[in-house]
């Protein structure tokens, strides 16, 4: 009775294509598994908590409402419903300029 499969001592040589399928499998995984460390990487340093600081309160002149907060280095800028952009500064919260928005 003999065997109809090929054993591993079979001196028969791989197939070209199957060669260059398993090769390409394999830089495929690798090509994935650093994107995946890349990924969480960046996610990590990007979620981070690094937020800078903000001051506990901001009073608004006029009774404005605060829309939307942004800051740069050593001031902060806050847009307002009656359409201004008020920018304050970062160490001593005292307002700076104010820019209407038309």
């Amino acid at each position: 009775m003999t065997d109809p499969l090929p054993h591993s001592d079979d001196a028969t040589p791989e197939p070209g294509n199957l060669r260059l399928l398993r090769l390409l499998v394999t830089t495929l995984t690798a090509v994935m598994i650093v994107g995946l460390v890349v990924v969480v990487g960046l996610l990590v340093t990007r979620l981070s908590n690094k937020t800078p600081p903000l001051p506990e309160t901001i009073t608004l002149p006029g009774g404005a409402q605060a829309l939307a907060v942004t800051m740069g280095p050593g001031w902060y800028a806050v847009v307002t419903d009656d359409q201004r952009i008020l920018i304050f500064d970062a160490t001593s919260g005292k307002l700076r300029q104010t820019v209407g928005i038309e």
